[in-house]
């Protein structure tokens, strides 16, 4: 611009230029800093992703400064040739011609109109702050998006306590066979007997699905398929996981009463809970109706919509073998309690190691388990015919000492906070998101009307999504804060950092607006987005005051140094804006594994820059207008006469208490001589 507008020499005009960009540059660049750093010291689990993301943030941005004010005007020196460059005077610069001077003659227009309807153009812009409330009850929140196409996914089938091992094992083989044949399905690896925690009645299956490549249209799959003679094949792959979910949890719905759960595997654990998607929890003292309340919760959140697979941590159907010792009569007989006890762990529990078999023709130890047969171990009479030993010698039958009867207990017993625990767990549908069903199952429980011993909390993702987002509102006041304090000290004004930190607010509107329009939600990657269009629509806001306020130094009118500061500052915003736009295309379009995670920040970036970038071109003239003019009124002027003389008296009373006594008088005279140049 300095070689087309003031024809000079590209050397000079790189210097000048350089000069000319440097506060706004420091100025953008330090307040970057600070947006991202605050971000690095979260402390939750979202602290730990964000951590490098905002340290790396940070160093890059510093050194984008670096290269701003040495390797880009020493290039742009080089490479930058104009046959107008060192003639002399001024022209309109060659980049108002063409195309886009249609572009600058229609935000002229549009810049002097907005001029002329100020107060209009406020108010327009605090409507559109104002419906930020209203966006945010309309977007869906969660914590990471859960309905992520990742090709894989998992299984959970849980039995009635008191399921077997061999009834299990060939539910297992049902389920997996019925997977197996479900299109788009390619491999299936399933478990029965649970793991290391789990119970014998739980079963786990992994399925991998046709992997994106080969399921998503393209057009050079169209073409070979054509050729082929085969065009519709080109469009019959074209499914997500969620209908293969969709199709395997309606397939299993006929293994009832066995409960099946249906979710995406999970990229990092919470706790107990952190697989599903919803864990919440029930506390109070009594187990019973413990259970009967979280019991009741799992039916109603049937009801609810966009809650599927919901399940109980907490079970009392688990059945037993309950012996009652007469301790009387073992003591008579002389039979020790843990000679009862030690004889029913070996016939029903078993033993893993009664003794060691050798097999010599391979010369190979093998251990000797011990434990009844299952027919044996079930029934009542077989176990109460066995012997234990006497300390009088010989052996006392069980039925002489002990009553056997079958009752059922809990599956086991979790807690918190000294607590008993029940937890209602669930897997959010397509279509909703974790936050509403949140609230839902509250207003669910509170219904409920449990006594006042009974309380409610979340784990998992749930409380991870209340944390991150109350500590992401901390640093986002934490950088307004901080991006004031630079600011001011770098135009050394009050006034300015207010026009700049103005155009934050405008950005979040549509930024919710992109994100309600495409469906997506507000989670971890989108909040960062929003950081990302902070940084971006404040650098524009810093570009557009930096300008005006060096063409009015130079004694340009006011009205004229908006108007050409604006007109000169419109393209290189225009530029970065598009290049950040088309730099976050890949990331919206984009497909494959975990596409939707990273799809957050560009709709976000996208959609809120393109969308409020007009309305902030047109607000931040007006606003630097309006609150010029209240800067120049009189009690703007008397509460800053005000300001100044309180720090003047505090000033003069500080070295009359540290003048010596016999310069009193002088000091008085300084004292009054201050007082006045304060006030004027």
């Amino acid at each position: 611009r300095f070689i087309e507008e003031k024809k000079i020499e590209p050397k000079e005009a790189a210097r000048e230029a350089t000069r000319d960009i440097g506060l706004a540059v420091l100025a953008t660049t330090l307040s970057l800093v600070v947006i991202f750093l605050p971000v690095s010291f979260m402390s939750s689990i979202s602290g730990r992703f964000l951590y490098q993301f905002g340290i790396t943030a940070a160093v890059a941005i510093l050194v984008s400064l670096l290269v701003s004010f040495t390797l880009t005007p020493m290039m742009s020196s080089r490479l930058i040739r104009t046959d107008d460059a060192g003639k002399g005077g001024h022209s309109a610069p060659a980049s108002r011609k063409g195309f886009y001077r249609w572009i600058d003659q229609f935000y002229t227009v549009m810049l002097a109109f907005a001029m002329r309807h100020r107060v209009a153009v406020s108010l327009i812009a605090l409507a559109v702050v104002l419906s930020s409330v209203p966006l945010y009850r309309a977007v869906k929140q969660e914590f990471i998006p859960t309905n992520v196409d990742e090709a894989e996914f998992e299984v959970s089938v849980n039995g009635p306590e008191g399921t077997n091992l061999a009834v299990m094992n060939e539910t297992m083989q049902a389920v997996e066979k019925d997977i197996s044949s479900t299109p788009g399905v390619r491999l299936v690896m399933a478990n029965a007997g649970g793991s290391f925690l789990g119970g014998v009645n739980q079963g786990n299956v992994y399925v991998r699905i046709t992997p994106h490549e080969e399921r998503t249209f393209s057009l050079g799959r169209l073409w070979t398929e054509t050729k082929n003679g085969h065009p519709l094949n080109a469009f019959r792959g074209n499914y997500s996981q969620q209908d293969v979910m969709l199709e395997v949890r309606r397939r299993l719905q006929k293994y009832a009463p066995m409960r099946t759960g249906v979710r995406n595997a999970p990229s990092f654990n919470f706790g107990a809970g952190g697989r599903f998607d919803i864990d919440f929890n029930l506390r109070g003292p009594d187990i019973v109706a413990l259970a009967g309340y979280a019991e009741e919760l799992r039916k109603r959140s049937q009801t609810l919509g966009g809650i599927v697979d919901a399940d109980t941590s907490l079970k009392l159907n688990k059945p037993e073998l309950r012996v009652e010792i007469d301790r009387a009569r073992a003591a008579d007989l002389g039979v020790d309690t843990s000679a009862i006890a030690t004889g029913l762990r070996l016939m029903v529990g078993g033993e893993d190691r009664a003794s060691r078999f050798r097999d010599e023709s391979i010369n190979e130890d093998y251990d000797v388990q011990l434990r009844l047969d299952e027919r044996d171990r079930s029934d009542v009479g077989a176990i109460q015919r066995l012997y234990v030993p006497s300390s009088r010698g010989g052996l006392v039958r069980l039925d002489n000492l002990v009553k056997i009867s079958r009752d059922t207990s809990p599956s086991r017993v979790d807690r918190l906070d000294r607590e008993r625990l029940a937890s209602v767990r669930a897997s959010v549908a397509p279509g909703f998101a974790l936050a509403d069903r949140i609230e839902a199952l509250r207003g669910a429980a509170a219904e409920m009307h449990m006594p006042a011993a009974y309380t409610t909390t979340v784990s998992g993702r749930a409380r991870e999504l209340e944390r991150t987002f109350t500590e992401f509102i901390w640093a986002f006041i934490l950088s307004i804060i901080f991006m004031y304090m630079i600011l001011a000290s770098q135009f050394e004004s009050t006034i300015h950092p207010v026009t700049i930190l103005l155009s934050l607010p405008l950005s979040v509107p549509f930024a919710l607006l992109s994100l309600w329009a495409t469906g997506d939600t507000l989670n971890l990657y989108s909040a960062l987005g929003i950081l990302v269009l902070f940084g971006v629509v404040k650098k524009n806001s810093i570009l557009q005051i930096d300008h005006m306020n060096s063409l009015r130094s130079r004694g340009i009118e006011r009205y004229e140094a908006i108007m050409q500061g604006n007109r000169d500052r419109l393209r290189p915003i225009l530029m970065t804006t598009l290049a950040l736009v088309a730099g976050m295309m890949p990331l919206a379009l984009g497909t494959g594994p975990g596409a939707e995670e990273r799809r957050s920040i560009a709709v976000v970036v996208i959609g809120g820059q393109t969308l409020s970038l007009l309305l902030t071109l047109i607000a931040t003239p007006v606003v630097y207008s309006l609150l010029d003019d209240l800067r120049h009124t009189a009690r703007w002027r008397m509460w800053a006469g005000r300001a100044v003389g309180l720090r003047g008296r505090i000033g003069s009373r500080r070295r009359v208490r540290e003048a010596p006594a016999e310069e009193s008088g002088v000091v008085q005279e300084d004292k009054t001589e201050h007082i006045g140049a304060a006030g004027d």
